[in-house]
């Protein structure tokens, strides 16, 4: 099937897709067990920080920004699905971008780029934490910066056990402040027919400019669809589950993102919307009266679970790569009391502190979702590459579009070059 040999290998070190290992992984996860776990590594911080961002550059079209950002991802979905059967591994683009072009220092180039992405992500969702903290604690904000980013450290630095079963359940309480403000608004309809009436509908209204401009910033916001595929040797039948789970993940995280938007936009202005320090708690207090602390709390506690999901990660990947010689051999030491390795926790607090204290919310959002970007173009491009040395294609993996890579390239490329043209 693969004309060369030493490629064959590399894609026949993918676990069997049919059944499972005596010593290894179960395939026990159904359809939507996977879509509440894409749920939950998706919905996060990022619309709580960025829909002041989002309504300053697009006003009453910042809504159809997150739908274009979706529509524009699903290329690179497509990929992933394809990718995520073919070596369902934890460490996926790296691995991907490997078996595509078997050079090592692109590999270790592709690993290190993910962890500098994750860190300024962890960074950007540390400004917005200090920005709802400061409703309920009017302290200066590189105060509540540093408050915010030790204190997520110590619960990163704490046992797995105890770290991801707190973000489990922040992620329950986040998802569940989103969900009431959508209540709120629809409880509160006038203000979604005064918007409406209000927009322009033709084309030429459009201001296509801050739409591409704002989908970029949009894409922050979906970071963690493919972390799905991280999951894949534990689906049933991940042939059919886990490309369905991708885009049901992808579509109803695109659905809830917009309508948030939407009734933002339509209970404030975005010219003030753009500029409060605490946006959906703003709208959840105009739509429905209670105070801005509630919200805040539930915000605070959504970009708080950002920042302990991204040092996890962060820190467990300088581990893998430092107990593999790359990087330095103390960054694999793991503390004997909290089986975690703490010094490359201690490494990503101590870049994350810096970036927060260093750059505004809005370039260290452009920063992740132009490094997310070209993660995705690196995924698409390895995708098409080793199609290109194939005969045929493998059974029982999912089979993208012959195009699909392509067009997650093109799509890619073109909010890249968006960003550029602005200057961002």
């Amino acid at each position: 099937m693969i004309r060369d040999s030493d490629q064959r290998c590399r894609m026949d070190m993918a676990p069997p897709m049919a059944q499972d290992s005596d010593d290894g992984l179960r395939r026990t996860l159904s359809l939507w067990q996977v879509v509440l776990y894409g749920l939950g590594v998706t919905i996060g911080a990022g619309i709580y920080v960025l829909v002041g961002v989002a309504a300053g550059r697009s006003g009453f079209y910042a809504p159809l920004a997150f739908l274009v950002a979706a529509a524009l991802l699903s290329f690179t979905a497509l990929s992933f699905a394809e990718l995520g059967t073919r070596l369902p591994v934890a460490a996926s683009e790296a691995a991907y971008v490997d078996a595509g072009f078997q050079r090592k220092w692109l590999t270790l180039a592709t690993g290190l780029f993910v962890v500098t992405t994750a860190t300024v992500s962890a960074a950007t969702v540390s400004v917005g934490a200090a920005g709802y903290l400061f409703v309920l604690w009017p302290a200066p904000q590189p105060l509540l910066i540093v408050v915010v980013v030790l204190g997520m450290g110590v619960i990163a630095s704490l046992t797995t056990a105890q770290s991801v079963t707190l973000a489990g359940l922040m992620t329950t309480i986040e998802i569940g402040g989103l969900l009431a403000i959508v209540a709120a608004g629809l409880w509160n309809a006038d203000h979604l027919g005064a918007a409406l009436q209000e927009t322009p509908l033709t084309m030429r209204d459009v201001p296509w400019a801050g739409l591409v401009s704002t989908s970029l910033i949009a894409v922050f916001a979906f970071i963690g669809f493919e972390h799905v595929v991280n999951i894949a040797e534990e689906i049933r039948d991940p042939r059919r589950t886990l490309p369905k789970a991708l885009f049901i993940t992808l579509a109803l995280t695109a659905l809830l993102y917009a309508s948030v938007v939407f009734i933002a936009v339509s209970a404030i202005p975005p010219q003030e919307l753009a500029v409060a320090n605490a946006p959906l708690a703003r709208v959840y207090e105009r739509l429905t009266g209670h105070p801005l602390g509630m919200m805040s709390a539930i915000a605070v506690i959504a970009t708080l679970n950002g920042i302990i999901v991204h040092m996890i990660m962060i820190s467990r990947v300088l581990y893998g790569m430092a107990r593999t010689g790359v990087l330095a051999a103390g960054l694999g030491h793991v503390h004997p009391r909290t089986r975690t390795p703490l010094r490359a926790t201690g490494l990503g607090i101590v870049v994350i502190l810096a970036l927060a204290l260093a750059f505004p919310l809005e370039r260290l959002a452009h920063i992740t979702a132009q490094g997310t970007l070209v993660i995705f173009f690196l995924v698409n491009a390895a995708l098409a590459r080793i199609r290109q040395k194939e005969d045929s294609l493998p059974p029982h993996v999912f089979h993208a579009p012959a195009w699909a890579p392509y067009a997650g390239m093109a799509a890619t490329l073109i909010l890249l070059l968006a960003s550029v043209w602005r200057g961002n």
